[in-house]
């Protein structure tokens, strides 16, 4: 049986109805894909509570665990491991976002995700967001 490997993301939605996507850099694996920014949970860590950290360090940007809402989720069988992707919402934070991990971001009307090319377990994503925006 694969492990369990839980990955939270976040889908930060901008005044004008935009999403966040940040492409994964060269060395990484999948690199070139586009992706919902966040991470894997370190032990003890809530989905929620790894979420902030992550946009803090991908990002720079400070968000509070009570402004993001569960939305979606994906869960992909992958071989080695069993990924669980919580997407939650985030309407509010504090700071410009910026692409300290990533090599480029995006604000992309969730009509346009098709335009972007997204790993496996984001694609579903984000077909759910733009069903919902």
């Amino acid at each position: 049986m694969a492990r369990l490997l839980i990955v939270a993301a976040g889908a930060l939605i901008d005044g004008d109805g935009r999403v966040l996507i940040a492409r994964r850099p060269a060395g990484k694996e999948m690199a070139g894909l586009w992706e919902f920014p966040g991470g894997k949970l370190d032990e003890g860590e809530t989905p929620e509570g790894a979420l902030v950290r992550e946009l803090k360090e991908e990002l720079g940007i400070d968000v509070e665990a009570s402004c993001l809402a569960p939305i979606a989720f994906s869960s992909i069988n992958s071989g080695d491991f069993h990924l669980l992707m919580p997407l939650f919402a985030c309407r509010k934070w504090k700071g410009v976002a910026r692409p300290i991990e990533a090599d480029a971001l995006a604000w992309v009307k969730p009509a346009a995700f098709h335009d972007y090319e997204m790993p496996p377990a984001d694609r579903p994503l984000a077909a759910q967001l733009r069903d919902m925006l």
